[in-house]
């Protein structure tokens, strides 16, 4: 039961944390989210216009039984997903990862550990 309440404990010590951090970082929130979505959706749309642009390129000097189009379009799409995947789970890492430096302890964290009978 004592490990049940340190988990549960660190939890909420976690949920209050975030909590805290977003308040000081309020100002970035909804523009900061737009201007993500932005950057992803370039991240896909470029390379993908440039695999269709290459292979509008190829279809015209060299035609053949295959399209250069489709398939240099899949592959822009593949990469541009791919990257923008990549940046995702970079700025995810990130976030998680940040040293919790400037939130103060709590009581129970100066005293020793959570959950911890000092008796």
């Amino acid at each position: 039961m004592n490990e049940r309440n340190e988990h549960f404990s660190r939890q909420i010590g976690a949920k209050a944390d975030r909590k805290l951090e977003a308040k000081r970082e309020i100002s970035r929130s909804i523009w900061f989210g737009f201007g993500m979505s932005g950057l992803i959706g370039w991240a896909v749309a470029v390379p993908t216009l440039l695999g269709a642009g290459i292979g509008l390129w190829l279809d015209r000097h060299y035609p053949g039984s295959r399209s250069w189009t489709l398939a240099l379009l899949m592959a822009g799409l593949v990469v541009g997903c791919w990257t923008a995947w990549r940046w995702v789970a970079r700025q995810d890492r990130e976030i998680h990862a940040k040293p919790r430096e400037d939130v103060e302890p709590c009581e129970s964290d100066k005293e020793g550990k959570m959950g911890e009978n000092n008796e």
